[in-house]
């Protein structure tokens, strides 16, 4: 069997969008991630679909990128029927705690509602959500030393044990 190459980052995410102009608006002018590719096709090329679009990236300071397609129907992209929205979402890191503040006051200063400081005992973050619906978070590492390697060593156990307890657990009908 073929060894698994190592996978070395995010290179990018994508994401269905209403309006282009609206989308870069929200990266670009409120979040501070510059545009910087937008290309225009006439045909998808992984499966030469003929379906006219525009695919833009926005970089992230580690290098990666979130793109988005605008299909041309300006229509917002529906959330999945069987996923609560907290669930799907787009996690970008910054420095800080002050870092993720500060954001939480831009994004309030541009009428952008956001939850509070949320701590999850290794980052602390805040949630909201772009034009397009796509729930974003942006979040600072906070973790103690070690905190890493320990969960780690736990996370086959710890999900050996959640699948137990979902095959336990009745059938909803």
């Amino acid at each position: 069997m073929t060894d698994a190459p190592q996978l070395k980052g995010l290179y990018h995410f994508a994401y269905p969008c209403r309006d282009a102009e609206e989308t870069r608006h929200f990266y670009e002018d409120i979040l501070g991630l510059p545009l910087v590719n937008c290309m225009m096709a006439e045909k998808v090329p992984s499966t030469g679909e003929e379906q006219p679009y525009v695919h833009f990236f926005f970089q992230l300071g580690d290098g990666s990128y979130i793109a988005f397609f605008d299909l041309g129907g300006d229509e917002k992209p529906a959330p999945s029927p069987n996923t609560p929205e907290w669930v799907q979402h787009f996690a970008i890191e910054t420095d800080s705690v002050a870092d993720v503040e500060a954001m939480r006051r831009r994004l309030a200063e541009h009428g952008v509602k956001t939850t509070p400081l949320v701590d999850h005992e290794f980052v602390r973050s805040i949630y909201f959500f772009d034009p397009n619906g796509l729930r974003l978070e942006v979040a600072a590492r906070t973790e103690a030393p070690g905190f890493l390697e320990e969960a780690a060593s736990e996370a086959h156990g710890i999900l050996e044990a959640w699948n137990a307890r979902k095959h336990r657990a009745p059938a909803a009908g």
